[in-house]
């Protein structure tokens, strides 16, 4: 049992409120934990306390800001196993992909956002015939960060990283799914001296505790990774006060594969985009297109290798499928399943839940799942599942799946498999999508711009884009 804390003023402390959530481990279904449901009275501590911090954080300059990152960033990687076992229980992801991909990604955001404000620079103009204008970036102050369950320490640190380089305060809600990296990484902190007040964590469902988050006067700004529905209702809140808002949202991402494709590598890449973390990746490949003269032997291929992954307990090497993150998004997944057999779709592989044995046989298991036999304006086609399902069809011309590609309210990633150049950039251009990968499925480089196109999103972040997003920028003239 891991019972979790807030931390407010570098101090771990319990909810004034004395309210708590269960916390659930979803490859057994049992209890591991108690959450803080925090109150606005935890809230108002916490921007207190952060803007307290925020003049001496402020002004110590980028090369100290840097140091203690680094510093916190070198702590993180010397506890990877640790942390690594922590979000695979609290997250029902494999612990191969915690080891690889979660905790390696946070340490890297840590580095990268460290570095990266020491190379930050302004921008001077000579006007004629005798001024000077110059330009200043000024850290806007208190500024709240939430991320999501899916990929719980990952996303969390790509939000309060830029911030803290950028010199603002913190105040961050982690997913009241997934709590306890957040909740181990305030533990860190404390060891590697961050000052008091400078990074806050606060604890609770996102009604309850982030809408007094997002609703507190004093905050500056809110960088917001989740849900489309729930973005909306953050800017309804965020927008009317003119504060500075970065949203992260849904998607339901083509994957287009040409008959020019490098095949092999296709489906090799396809199955990744597919059911990597469950489909629990805002950037997961949900729609499988394929060139009508390919179809039938890509889909047989592909089929053959998604039915070779093994699904099970997620600390278990040999296994590629662990546990979707909750009961309620179990059988949210389920009931699109149902849908999409309603719909007409034919069922090619999985389908149902996994029935595991001993301490996982409450847990929360589903086959990796592929449907065929739907029209691409279907609900099924055009909503996002989040889960480890995929629907697969054929199309036979660049204007076909093009319209497919961009029928849906989102915009947020899209993948091409194709050996033709000149066609990779034809489609690459047309596809409404913040982010397209040719050839390749989840490719970071962290000095790019990260962000999606109509429900998928406000605004960018990664790079210096997300420093930029944490600053005000100010021009200043003089008379020479």
């Amino acid at each position: 049992m891991q019972d979790i804390l807030n931390y407010i003023n570098g101090q771990l402390i319990q909810p004034k409120s004395n309210l708590y959530i269960d916390n659930i481990a979803p490859a057994t279904g049992k209890k591991i934990g108690s959450i803080p449901n925090s109150s606005a009275i935890d809230v108002n501590l916490a921007v207190e306390a952060a803007q307290a911090a925020f003049p001496t954080w402020a002004s110590c300059g980028a090369d100290q800001r840097s140091k203690i990152l680094l510093k916190i960033a070198d702590l993180l990687e010397k506890a990877l196993p640790e942390f690594a076992q922590a979000e695979s229980l609290d997250n029902g992801k494999t612990l191969k992909l915690a080891s690889t991909v979660d905790i390696p990604r946070a340490v890297h955001n840590l580095r990268f956002y460290a570095t990266a404000i020491l190379h930050a620079h302004d921008e001077a103009y000579y006007t004629e015939p005798h001024a000077l204008n110059y330009t200043r970036r000024e850290p806007l102050g208190v500024v709240a960060c939430i991320s999501p369950w899916n990929l719980p320490l990952y996303l969390f640190t790509w939000k309060i990283a830029p911030a803290l380089a950028a010199g603002c305060t913190v105040v961050a809600k982690p997913s009241e799914v997934t709590p306890l990296t957040a909740f181990m990484f305030a533990k860190i902190c404390i060891e590697a001296g961050l000052p008091a007040g400078v990074l806050n964590i606060i604890h609770g469902e996102g009604a309850h505790t982030g809408q007094a988050l997002v609703e507190h006067p004093d905050i500056e700004a809110v960088s917001f990774t989740g849900g489309t529905h729930t973005g909306q209702r953050i800017a309804a809140l965020v927008a009317p006060k003119f504060k500075k808002l970065s949203l992260e949202l849904g998607g339901k991402n083509p994957n287009i594969v040409f008959e020019d494709c490098d095949l092999e590598k296709a489906v090799k890449g396809s199955v990744l985009a597919s059911f990597s973390n469950q489909g629990q990746i805002c950037l997961c490949g949900s729609r499988i297109m394929v060139h009508q003269s390919i179809y039938e032997v890509f889909k047989e291929k592909f089929l053959a290798k998604a039915a070779a992954l093994q699904v099970g307990n997620p600390q278990d090497p040999h296994v590629q499928v662990g546990a979707v993150v909750s009961e309620g998004h179990y059988h949210k997944i389920l009931s699109y399943i149902d849908l999409a057999q309603k719909e007409g779709g034919k069922i090619l592989l999985g389908g149902m839940p996994v029935q595991l044995e001993g301490d996982y046989s409450k847990g929360f298991f589903i086959a990796p799942t592929v449907i065929e036999n739907l029209p691409y304006d279907c609900r099924t086609n055009q909503e996002e599942i989040f889960g480890p399902v995929v629907t697969i069809m054929p199309f036979e011309s660049e204007s076909e799946v093009l319209k497919y590609a961009n029928s849906t309210k989102y915009g947020l990633a899209a993948t091409i498999w194709t050996e033709n150049l000149t066609r990779a950039h034809r489609v690459a251009h047309q596809i409404k999508s913040g982010i397209v990968w040719v050839n390749c499925w989840l490719l970071r480089d962290l000095r790019t711009p990260f962000g999606g196109m109509k429900e998928s999103g406000v605004g960018r972040e990664g790079g210096f884009e997300a420093i930029r997003f944490f600053t005000e920028e100010k021009n200043i003239c003089i008379k020479l």
